[in-house]
């Protein structure tokens, strides 16, 4: 019996790991989604009753939990060197003169994208990964296996039974990252500066379980003992890790003169921000590893490498005033607003100070003249104040004691950097929370946004989200800006929530950090709002992907005896408050006539109808999968405004390209 199960449970993880490989490293799946979850939950049952028969390759061990005392340290045997640093093409175009002087020859040489991540090293024994490290001072790293492992896009088997060590740059995704410090910051906790101080926090984690949960990946670039394997050039040993089943950065690129060095370093200068992670610039190899050994290395960096940075997108502007806003969870976030300066391409007048330490510690004051950046090459950020432009008469910025909305104390919770309104009925914390209940995610109710919220409160028409179910029209007639249409348009939107699964509404309620896919996890656990409310730290806390702060969260919310007047009158209302999601089976007939369903999609632009993540949630729902950049294996561009490079390639492979119109059509087809 054992062996037969043992059989079975390898014939799964082999599955499992072969269309991991094509998701996360080849970026082209081959089954669904639906598909390959339930073989894993076939494999989970199979490992929880033969828990002696687990295998150290299984994809459920990504998933992170062990806790670590600390971390072990390793040696390198073969240093993990750094680069030298150039800052203009004329300092590169002297570092390949002087190379090409000392062997003799001109040389080629592999351009590659500088990812601006943490060095890592993965060592394979008869294909089996088995350990890996950070750099750290490039002599002694640490031990960071089970962090790794719980990275998707590093496979645990490889294609082929190599022993072998390989190195490469783990680093977090720019949506990763966005993500990440929102959830931080509506925490109360402090921000990380840019992705690649994420990526380091994140594998520095003692708990692999909060690793996992980053979202982070890798690029390989170099291997060990490449004479091992017949490996003679650099572009050859990428080709080679590719084949073994390794994540490369496809970018690179083989030049043979300055000019195709010089061209390629414009062509990611202008188009990085079309990246789905950042680079701070790009890496030049000599090509030819005879040509390495023999230049060799100093103490620090190879003779043979060099890293070109870009120059800083940054650019000067005033701080004319701080605002503070209060969010739904009650932290009240400072935000810059400056005379508007354009920043990789969009104009920019407000970047976040995240909280009252950032801002002290930077030291922003009123009038200020500050340097602005883009964090990520996404978010405004204020990298240091210009001192020499400082007004005689400046002030130290004096933080509120007080809410800027209902006067309430403000305070500090412990452990949080943040400031909070702990009034439940300060009107900008219901205000947050209104729209949050109302939003595509949540309620989808749609037509309800913030200013109609805003207006609805002020009328005293809603004061919890309870409220919205017992609007009448004659509530709303005679109200500035609704007529006959508008009112009954509204009001269907809100009849028509009535009826979502209760996911929608576990995640619309704001449940500390209770996100979508928690509020999922909950109503497929739980079935019904009378059984979770029921639901025991402990019983939640065993959900696969939730845990002990989310258990407490939860069960600390149902507590409150607000709450459960509110469940109570959204009951009264006729709310459903049962789990009606679809099975795996019923979502791959309802994606069956899908248009978009097993397409490789990538969005770029602005676009009129809807936002980014809209498109990308609706597109997913309906079994598409978006991707970040354009490549032979995308198969529809859809574009906005300012499109940018991604159009331009996509046009150079011939990739179809659809408008925002095109898709919009589609979304009201198909709701």
């Amino acid at each position: 019996m054992e062996a037969q199960v043992r059989q079975e449970m390898q014939a799964l993880i082999s599955k499992l790991n072969t269309w991991s490989q094509e998701y996360y490293v080849n970026d082209q799946p081959t089954v669904e989604d639906y598909v390959y979850d339930e073989a894993y939950a076939k494999l989970l049952k199979l490992e929880a009753d033969y828990p002696d028969l687990k295998q150290a390759d299984s994809p459920t061990n990504r998933v992170g939990g062990k806790v670590l005392d600390g971390f072990a340290k390793v040696d390198h045997e073969i240093p993990m060197l750094s680069l030298g640093d150039v800052f203009s093409k004329a300092e590169l175009a002297e570092f390949t003169q002087k190379l090409a002087e000392n062997v003799g020859q001109d040389l080629a040489y592999n351009c590659e994208l500088k990812i601006d991540g943490l060095a890592i090293s993965l060592t394979y024994e008869k294909g089996k990964f088995i350990k890996g490290s950070t750099r750290g001072n490039g002599l002694i790293g640490e031990d960071i296996t089970e962090n790794l492992k719980t990275i998707k896009a590093i496979p645990l088997t490889l294609k082929e039974p190599v022993s072998v060590e390989v190195r490469g740059e783990c680093y977090m995704p720019k949506d990763s990252f966005v993500k990440l410090n929102q959830a931080r910051e509506q925490e109360g906790l402090p921000v990380f500066a840019n992705p690649r101080n994420a990526a380091a926090g994140s594998l520095r984690q003692l708990d692999s379980k909060i690793t996992a949960q980053r979202n982070l990946s890798v690029f390989l670039y170099y291997v060990m003992e490449p004479e091992k394997f017949g490996i003679t050039t650099q572009a050859q040993a990428l080709k080679q890790m590719q084949a073994w089943g390794l994540k490369v950065d496809e970018h690179a690129h083989l030049a043979t003169s300055q000019a195709e060095i010089d061209a390629y370093i414009d062509q990611y200068h202008d188009q990085r921000q079309e990246l789905a992670y950042e680079i701070d610039g790009i890496v030049l190899k000599a090509n030819d590893l005879t040509t390495q050994k023999i230049v060799g290395n100093t103490v620090k960096v190879p003779r043979w490498a060099i890293a070109y940075k870009f120059p800083p997108d940054e650019e000067e502007t005033v701080v004319r005033d701080i605002e503070w806003t209060v969010g739904r969870t009650g932290v009240v976030t400072p935000t810059a607003v400056m005379d508007p300066v354009t920043l990789a391409g969009t104009t920019v007048a407000r970047a976040s100070l995240h909280n009252p330490d950032y801002l002290q510690q930077k030291d922003i004051r009123l009038g200020d003249t500050v340097k602005l950046h883009k964090a990520g090459d996404i978010i405004p950020e204020i990298s240091m104040v210009v001192l020499d432009k400082r007004p005689a008469d400046s002030e130290v910025y004096a933080i509120p004691t007080v809410c800027p909305e209902c006067s309430s104390e403000l305070v500090h919770l412990d452990g949080e950097v943040a400031l909070r309104c702990l009034n439940p009925h300060c009107p900008a914390l219901v205000k947050e929370s209104l729209a949050h209940f109302a939003s595509r995610n949540a309620m989808n109710i749609d037509g309800l946004g913030p200013k109609i919220i805003d207006r609805l409160f002020s009328a005293h028409l809603i004061q919890d989200v309870a409220d919205l179910y017992y609007l009448q029209a004659s509530d709303l007639e005679g109200m500035d800006k609704f007529k006959e249409k508008s009112i009954t348009k509204l009001l269907t939107a809100i009849d028509n929530s009535r009826h979502n699964s209760i996911e929608r509404l576990i995640f619309g309620l704001g449940i500390r950090h209770v996100g979508s896919k928690a509020g999922l996890l909950l109503a497929q656990k739980f079935k019904s709002m009378d059984q979770l409310m029921l639901a025991q730290p402990e019983e939640i806390a065993q959900v696969e992907g939730l845990g002990e702060v989310i258990a407490q969260s939860v069960v600390t919310y149902f507590a409150n005896e607000d709450v459960q007047a509110i469940i109570v009158k959204l009951k009264q209302a006729g709310l459903n408050m049962d789990y009606q999601g679809l099975d795996e089976a019923q979502l791959a007939t309802l994606n069956a006539d899908s248009p978009v369903n097993g397409k490789t999609i990538v969005l770029t632009g602005t676009f009129a109808n809807f936002k980014r993540s809209e498109a990308k949630t609706w597109l997913e729902a309906h079994g598409a999968k978006v991707t970040g950049s354009v490549s032979k294996k995308t198969d529809v561009l859809i574009a906005g405004e300012k499109a940018g490079s991604k159009l331009t390639k996509a046009q150079e492979l011939g990739v179809e390209v659809w408008n925002d119109s095109t898709l919009t059509e589609l979304m009201e087809a198909k709701n």
